[in-house]
């Protein structure tokens, strides 16, 4: 690929980026809670579903329960996040391609002769 068609690559990938939602990490997780039916002894119940959002901060794990709409509204950050991620990944990879076309690189140094040290 020549420098041309990387640098119309890397624009595109910046408008992209622009182009992009609330964008949030973490992950959205359906919970169920399944407890003995206190009216029907021997049967149980299914309470939710419960959603509940988890992500790290500082290390550590977090967890934020969210009502169905808001899970929806979070999921869809979710993916937009993805999205930026797997951008960003190309163009830093694009970057580095056009960098190395269009800089020098450090000369290789001639290799050394081998010298032969005298047996005593």
């Amino acid at each position: 690929m020549g420098l041309a068609e990387l640098k119309k690559r890397h624009a595109r990938l910046k408008r992209s980026l622009q182009a992009l939602g609330p964008a949030i990490q973490g992950t959205i997780l359906p919970r169920v809670i399944h407890r003995e039916d206190p009216e029907h002894p021997g049967h149980t119940k299914d309470y939710g579903p419960y959603y509940q959002w988890t992500r790290k901060i500082n290390g550590r794990t977090v967890l934020q329960n969210l009502t169905a709409s808001q899970a929806k509204a979070y999921a869809a950050a979710i993916r937009e996040n993805r999205k930026m991620e797997r951008i960003i990944a190309e163009i830093r990879a694009t970057s580095l391609t056009m960098l190395e076309l269009t800089t020098e690189g450090v000369r290789k140094r001639k290799p050394k002769s081998p010298h032969k040290k005298p047996l005593s």
